[in-house]
């Protein structure tokens, strides 16, 4: 039998890969446009996208390192009291375990039975999966999600910064908006393939909320905006 083939371990690393395309596409698009709005050279344009790509990676990477380093330190000192509860507490954790396998539907003297067995195994490990929700998959890697976060920011970034390099001045905002959508769409479906997720609704999800940023960014830029030669 071929083992069943889950997404939830990619659930790490798909959540900061597709934040950070996205973002790097949405975010460098709504700046340029903004900026095409209210000028009608290239070169604001070009040094706006390219500001906003350095500093939406750098700024994606150190949030996310952060958020999920606060996510492993509540891990890490979970697992450091659950650790010393067993220590002190062995009966006390062991009926814990027990009552915990009692509400998930097994019987009271087979889920004694199992939580002894499993205690016996490896009690920390027991606890930390079926009292605190902490396993190898979802355990936090801030490192992981840090770089996953910067690397597809760039990658996502750079589909508009070559689109305000390419396209005609006059028609940038079309330009870039088509292009975006386009772009958010592939993301979309990317993410959708490798998380096994329904694709029409992560396609639709992305492109109306992109819309709707680039047109509040456009709508800044024309209301704003002073037009420089």
């Amino acid at each position: 039998m071929e083992p069943e083939n889950h997404y939830i371990n990619r659930s790490g690393w798909l959540r900061a890969a597709v934040l950070g395309a996205n973002d790097g596409i949405l975010s460098t698009t709504s700046l340029a446009i903004g900026v095409a709005a209210a000028s009608i050279t290239r070169e604001p344009i070009l040094l706006a996208a390219v500001a906003g790509l350095v500093a939406g990676a750098l700024s994606m990477a150190a949030g996310e390192y952060v958020s999920v380093s606060s996510q492993a330190d509540v891990e890490t000192a979970d697992l450091k009291r659950e650790k010393e509860e067993l220590e002190n507490m062995p009966e006390s954790e062991l009926e814990e375990l027990t009552h915990i396998y009692v509400q998930r539907g097994l019987n009271k003297e087979l889920a004694k039975q199992v939580a002894i067995e499993l205690t016996a195994h490896n009690a920390l490990e027991a606890h930390a999966r079926d009292e605190l929700g902490i396993n190898e998959i979802t355990q936090a890697n801030p490192l992981m999600a840090a770089f996953a976060s910067a690397v597809s920011f760039i990658i996502g970034g750079l589909l508009p910064l070559l689109v305000a390099i390419f396209a005609p001045i006059k028609q940038m905002v079309f330009y870039q908006y088509g292009f975006s959508i386009l772009f958010l769409a592939l993301s979309g479906i990317l993410a959708a393939q490798a998380g096994g997720s329904h694709t029409l609704k992560a396609v639709l999800r992305i492109c109306i909320w992109g819309t709707f940023a680039m047109a509040m960014s456009a709508l800044v830029g024309y209301v704003f905006g002073v037009q420089t030669t």
